[in-house]
């Protein structure tokens, strides 16, 4: 076995991908992202005995958030930029241990052996990737729980990282962020004491999506509903995907005047709906659809990608994009030019994607028309009186709420199919890149409350929570799960994984996992989710709504 990687929803055959990633990593990427997890570890160990001590320092909690988002799936796929980021963490630890030491303050004997290994040539760290993979857990159920929590930990690293970039930190969210790392590597930890820390992970999850979204909208204005143009320009363009707002703010300012045109791609659309955004004329529409269909629309788009985070697909070898692909803060992929962090109190240098874009031709059009967006809680908000009339008159009888991740699996048409086939008294609640698989479907409205409502992004499933709170508060309810409200969520990555940590601290029962269950819940891990929470998976699309439906007849 080359490497094993559970990851994400497409690990080969439901258990692991052993020789290379269904996400396009090879064998030496997927050690050497296991190895940097290590090294994290090491350096959360002794970050936290310098806590102890009254020691911080912000490069340590910087590192060990960049370095858990560069390992989340379709993020980083360049060796020498993760063999870089092993020799910063292992740097980092080292200069700990000497501070430590300077004090007088000894590390205890038979720590975690990340704390002491060597970073040496990239041949040798290769070597020693090969040493450190998950597996090396021999306890199923242990493994299980501490690779829950280490997921959580990459989703949430994301969203710190984009709420960081906007100046907007939480030192709760880093201390915990350290506990957690060094805990999973504690053997002494009973698989009770786990099952804590994963429902830990949820609460600073819910934490740290509600600082991302104090972060977007005090910067950036509370999304309003938008219709967002599907078609395109006569100017040529740059199509920017991924998450980060802050890029696609910078970009914006230094493309206006130039001639060239922004599309958002995938996950990038729901930067339409805020308002700081929409003085841009040359802000043109989004272009395709979700992450997976890259390859084929990326061929046609003619102008340069950017590439803010995850989801990237590598190109075929013989792609006509591959030499128009840029990337930027943790995203990476090897022969791609990357675009540096911005200075300290600047910006960043788009300059070079900007002048590419002009010598390329304007995008060629794939579709026509608009799609509705911008419903997060502050929109919802504005309109619950409606809402709650709605639901007392029984026009409205069931919200279903179909946020997460879309992907390539042809089961995935399941999301499709069921809600085409939903009652049409019934309204869909969506965040993330799953609403691909339905956004555009003509499925109307009711009384004017359309029956798709987008929140935003996969961060924005807090808006969703949210929405539901004030839902509950509005019919006097004791919780969210007596609301007509029915969760049938689909998962791909690591930020799916941490949004159903907070749905899980948060009490939120019943959840609906597809299109299949984690292969990184052993037997009984799983056992305690379903009898804890009812989380369950999905069946044929027919039995599902009659399942869904019946508890509100």
């Amino acid at each position: 076995m080359g490497m094993f990687c559970y990851q994400c929803q497409e690990a080969a055959k439901g258990i692991g991908c052993t020789i290379s990633g269904v996400c396009g990593k090879n064998e030496k990427v997927a050690n050497l992202q296991d190895l940097l997890i290590y090294s994290l570890k090491g350096l959360a160990i002794v970050a936290q005995k310098a806590s102890a001590n009254g020691i911080e320092k912000k490069e340590v909690h910087d590192s060990i958030i960049d370095g858990l988002f560069v390992t989340i799936t379709n993020a980083n796929f360049d060796e020498k930029a993760i063999i870089e980021r092993i020799r910063k963490v292992t740097i980092l630890r080292d200069e700990l241990k000497g501070t430590l030491a300077g004090k007088g303050i000894k590390l205890e004997k038979n720590l975690f052996a990340a704390v002491y290994f060597t970073a040496g040539t990239d041949a040798e760290l290769i070597e020693f990737s090969n040493k450190v993979s998950i597996l090396t857990t021999e306890n199923e159920d242990v493994r299980s729980l501490r690779e829950l929590t280490i997921y959580g930990l990459k989703g949430m690293a994301a969203y710190a990282e984009h709420a960081a970039n906007l100046g907007h930190e939480n030192t709760d969210i880093h201390k915990f962020m350290v506990k957690a790392l060094s805990a999973v590597t504690d053997d002494n930890l009973s698989v009770n004491d786990l099952v804590g820390l994963v429902l830990e992970t949820g609460k600073y999850g819910v934490d740290v999506m509600a600082l991302l979204d104090k972060a977007h909208t005090s910067t950036y204005g509370n999304p309003e509903i938008t219709q967002v143009n599907i078609g395109v320009s006569t100017n040529p363009g740059i199509l920017i995907s991924g998450h980060d707002l802050k890029d696609i703010a910078e970009l914006l300012e230094q493309t206006e005047g130039s001639g060239v045109d922004v599309y958002t791609h995938s996950e990038m659309l729901p930067a339409h709906y805020y308002p700081a955004f929409k003085k841009y004329k040359h802000f043109v529409g989004n272009y395709g659809n979700a992450w997976w269909k890259q390859k084929e629309e990326f061929e046609k788009f003619n102008g340069p990608i950017l590439f803010t985070t995850n989801c990237i697909v590598p190109p075929l070898e013989n792609a006509s994009y591959k030499d128009r692909i840029y990337t930027t803060g943790s995203a990476g992929l090897p022969g791609a030019a990357h675009i540096g962090p911005r200075p300290k109190g600047g910006k960043k240098d788009f300059s070079a994607i900007i002048e590419h874009a002009k010598k390329c031709k304007a995008p060629i059009e794939i579709e026509k028309g608009h799609i509705t967006g911008g419903f997060a809680h502050n929109q919802v908000g504005l309109v619950a009186d409606k809402v709650v009339d709605a639901i007392k008159a029984g026009t409205i009888k069931k919200f279903f709420v179909m946020a997460g991740c879309d992907g390539r699996m042809k089961s995935r048409n399941y999301y499709s199919e069921f809600a085409e086939k939903l009652p049409k008294d019934a309204v869909i609640l969506t965040a993330g890149c799953a609403k691909y698989r339905y956004n555009k479907l003509p499925l109307g409205d009711i009384g004017g409350i359309p029956r798709v409502l987008d929140a935003g992004q996969c961060n924005d499933s807090y808006s969703l929570v949210v929405t539901a709170l004030k839902l509950k508060d509005a019919f006097g309810l004791e919780s969210v799960n007596d609301l007509p409200l029915a969760y049938n969520i689909a998962w791909y990555e690591q930020k799916a994984v941490i949004v159903l940590l907070a749905l899980l601290y948060l009490g939120v029962k019943n959840i609906h996992l597809g299109p299949t269950l984690p292969a990184f819940l052993s037997r009984n891990v799983a056992k305690v989710l379903v009898e804890n929470f009812g989380i369950g998976g999905i069946s044929s699309v027919d039995e599902d709504i009659k399942k869904f439906m019946g508890d509100a007849a």
